[in-house]
């Protein structure tokens, strides 16, 4: 019986993973980072590594940076999934990094993927261990680390934010996958016209990864020195949802805009982000509860209607269903943003709520209290009240409603904008009577 054998074994990774960089000059992207002349670059060549976070979205080369690192520092690499990990395995890599210092005098590069899926206990488990030097920590998060990393984890870590790829960086590394011979497709000689390679960098919103297996799946349908087409790319992609996670920062990043551009007056962009939370399948209510704080806190009573017609939105949708109600809430988002603004309500809130914290034991003066028993009204309560119904422009000018210790502090500042002026007007025009009120009890 004849034995085949061979001269090389077949790879059969994906592409994705054949083309993942071997050296700092192949790493594509980063340039804050990675550039001539950067820290973390002069590092990495001085063979000099510590603990840090790797914070960014999906595909833009975190777990491939925290590869170069172990190899340029000479470390034995440990990896670890937040997904499917426990404190068993944490041990686990700790002994083994343990052992590895033993044996071998080297040390261990502990990488952590999906770290904020850990819990604080178990986040607090690699403490001791990056403390001593046992491991160089290298954690992996698309979350923003702030919100979902303990302090004490943070503190020991530097923190380094990976950004989305560009365009251009995305066309780079198709491009090099494409000539690549050896781990590429560089002997299938494929063709790949600008128009297309423009597309899949767009529809790839920066995620290498997602590039690279679009381009296998294209691949796939071709002979060798064949040409990728528009058709092709539309076929393996097909529908693409928007960039929305609802749990995490593109979630915030968008609603932050959607309240930015309406405060910012801006309603075309207020409703262009809002229409990116809706093809990204975020929740449309979510969004009407928004505009019920952003009606209050950015255009207050410079337009009190703008409340109603945020409310009215949140009815609607929830009457008529979203093909409609997402219409109506895009109606009230126009409406926000192109009415006047004011934040002097809530300004005003936080001085009073402040003032109120730190005075809490004032008592409420005699004359502003209710009696309703004999006994009450013989210790005074109610004493001295002026109705103001009973008073000439139905104003009591000149009565203190602060406890005495106060001297009436002034909270609300109205502006010139909307109906926000009338109050203003209005305001000024009380603020006479007390002064006459004044004079006349001085004379």
């Amino acid at each position: 019986m004849n034995s085949l054998s061979f001269d090389f074994a077949p790879d059969f990774r994906p592409l994705a993973a054949r083309m993942r960089p071997r050296t700092i000059s192949e790493y594509i992207g980063q340039a804050h980072l990675l550039g001539e002349g950067q820290p973390l670059r002069q590092a990495l060549e001085a063979g000099r590594a510590h603990s840090m976070m790797l914070w960014g979205p999906p595909g833009t080369g975190k777990t491939t940076l925290a590869e170069l690192i172990a190899h340029y520092s000479n470390a034995h690499v440990e990896r670890i999934s937040a997904v499917t990990s426990g404190v068993k395995d944490i041990r686990a890599a700790i002994e083994q990094a343990k052992a590895i210092a033993s044996s071998r005098g080297q040390r261990t590069l502990l990488f952590v993927d999906e770290v904020h899926r850990f819990n604080k206990s178990q986040q607090d488990a690699f403490l001791p261990f990056i403390e001593d030097g046992t491991v160089i920590f290298i954690g992996a998060t698309t979350e923003n680390p702030s919100f979902e990393i303990n302090n004490a984890l943070l503190s020991r870590a530097r923190v380094y934010l990976i950004k989305r790829l560009t365009e251009d960086e995305i066309g780079h590394i198709v491009t090099q996958a494409l000539q690549d011979p050896e781990r590429g497709l560089g002997q299938r000689q494929l063709q790949m016209p600008a128009e297309v390679l423009s597309n899949l960098a767009k529809l790839c919103d920066g995620d290498a990864r997602k590039s690279l297996n679009l381009l296998e799946l294209m691949s796939d349908m071709l002979s060798d020195t064949g040409t990728f087409t528009l058709e092709m790319l539309t076929q393996v992609a097909g529908h693409q949802a928007a960039g929305y996670d609802k749990n995490g920062d593109q979630f915030y990043d968008l609603i932050s805009a959607v309240h930015k551009s309406i405060r910012g007056s801006a309603p075309d962009a207020a409703l262009y982000w809002y229409c990116r939370i809706l093809e990204g399948g975020g929740d449309p209510l979510y969004v009407a509860r928004r505009l019920l704080a952003i009606a209050s806190e950015d255009v207050g009573n410079a337009d009190p209607t703008a409340m109603t017609i945020a409310l009215n939105a949140w009815d609607c949708f929830e009457r008529v269903g979203p093909a409609e109600g997402e219409r109506a809430i895009a109606q009230a988002i126009i409406y926000l943003a192109s009415a006047p603004k004011s934040n002097a309500v809530y300004t005003a809130f936080k001085a009073a709520r402040a003032l109120a914290r730190e005075t809490g034991h004032e008592a409420v003066p005699n004359h502003l209290r209710n009696a309703p028993t004999k006994l009450m009204a013989e210790l005074g309560f109610g004493a001295e009240y002026r109705y103001a119904h009973d008073e000439p422009h139905a104003y009591a000018s000149g009565e203190n409603y602060f406890p005495e210790s106060l001297h009436s502090p002034q909270f609300y500042f109205p502006t010139e904008r909307g109906f926000e002026k009338r109050i203003k007007d209005k305001l000024a025009q009380l603020a006479r009577l007390d002064q006459a009120s004044e004079t006349k009890r001085y004379e």
